[in-house]
């Protein structure tokens, strides 16, 4: 359960990391390298967000299924 959470704050974090890079885009014009740096924050906490899904299946806490589960 804590592998669950732990990837939903990370996605709360990308979510805010493209807010702000949008909101300096817009602020500053495309002027700054604030942009560029919450971009890069934005793509280094996907690559962790990932790498913790992959570290969740191969240790089960985590456990793929379909769209719809298979009939009893």
């Amino acid at each position: 359960m804590i592998i669950k959470i732990a990837i939903l704050l990370l996605f709360a974090v990308i979510l805010g990391s493209l807010g702000s890079a949008l909101f300096y885009l817009i602020r500053d014009q495309g002027d700054s390298k604030r942009t560029a740096r919450a971009l890069t924050v934005r793509i280094a906490v996907s690559i962790a967000a990932f790498l913790l899904l992959l570290l969740g299946y191969w240790t089960g806490l985590i456990e793929p299924h379909g769209v719809l589960p298979p009939p009893r």
